[in-house]
């Protein structure tokens, strides 16, 4: 059956313990998957500016034998001279097994999805969705605690823009005891829909203006930078992109298992000392975003992931 990732809600929660089963399996017999998409074909459409998605989708078809083809902006496709996603993904279709795309126009991959007739993927649209980010995070969760209920989830930074906060939130609200710490300046704020989803799943949050009060209580704390893609404003933009930086003297009051994530790029709202701190992961994440979305593209074409 034709299956698309477009929102993290796609998955149920059966299928991403299944993923992550998988993920895991590909991390440590990565032998046994090296051909597993031989004669397959990934399309990576990206009509915005990407290096670790991008490069992540790549390298994981090529890891299960596969090929890729693709465009790493909009300027370099025809999207540049007005063409539709529509005609777009109904050409691109035409030469690959399966599409990953990261469009800036929020609802671009449910267009997409619409007139796709291989698997499709989101790699991120606009503010609101990346759910393949959010199954990385998952598996960085999963790997580091062994479980996905009962944590609590600090995310710091700009939570009113960061499309990865917001799906990461939507991917684990599902799973019981979970609690968000909402770290922000009042500007950055989550979104009202984004409280409304972690109340309708039972989940519970706080919002602080601060980090420094709430990191000893935290079990994972996921730091985003401001973006400046993101405002019209370049004055607003100055005022607050340093509103909050991670250093290693706000990590001492810290759980000695806490550990740190970061979608990246990081600009400076993680300063480098910390790359050396035990608690850091986000270059793990990294290194799991590969393994992950290997055991995504294996799913949509067609693997039984529930053995």
């Amino acid at each position: 059956m034709l299956r698309h990732l477009i929102d993290i809600h796609d998955l149920s929660v059966e299928e991403i313990a299944a993923l992550l089963r998988l993920g895991e399996d590909i991390i440590a017999k990565p032998g046994d998957y090296q051909d597993s998409a031989a004669r397959k074909k990934l399309a990576t459409l990206f009509f915005e500016p990407s290096t670790r998605t991008r490069l992540s989708f790549e390298a994981a078809m090529l890891d299960l034998g596969g090929s890729i083809l693709g465009v790493a902006s909009g300027d370099s496709s025809s999207a540049a001279k007005g063409e539709s996603v529509a005609d777009t993904i109904r050409t691109v279709q035409c030469y690959a097994d399966i599409i990953a795309m990261r469009h800036p126009k929020e609802g671009a991959p449910l267009v997409a999805a619409k007139h796709a007739t291989v698997p499709f993927i989101n790699a991120g649209d606009g503010t609101r969705l990346h759910p393949t980010q959010t199954l990385t995070d998952l598996l960085t969760l999963h790997r580091e605690f062994g479980q996905l209920h009962g944590l609590t989830i600090g995310l710091c930074g700009d939570l009113k823009f960061g499309r990865t906060a917001h799906s990461l939130i939507a991917g684990m609200a599902r799973y019981p005891g979970v609690h968000f710490v909402l770290i922000s300046p009042k500007e950055l704020t989550v979104p009202d829909y984004v409280i409304d989803l972690i109340n309708r799943h039972g989940a519970t949050h706080e919002e602080c203006r601060k980090m420094d009060g709430v990191i000893p209580k935290l079990d994972a704390l996921y730091m985003t930078r401001v973006q400046r893609e993101r405002f019209f404003n370049e004055a607003d933009y100055v005022r607050l992109k340093d509103s909050f930086i991670l250093t290693p003297e706000k990590l001492r009051r810290a759980k000695t298992d806490m550990i740190v994530m970061h979608p990246l790029p990081r600009v400076n709202e993680i300063s480098v000392a910390v790359d050396d701190n035990p608690r850091a992961r986000y270059f793990d994440q990294v290194r799991y975003g590969k393994f992950i979305r290997m055991a995504l593209i294996l799913y949509l074409l067609g693997k039984d992931i529930k053995e």
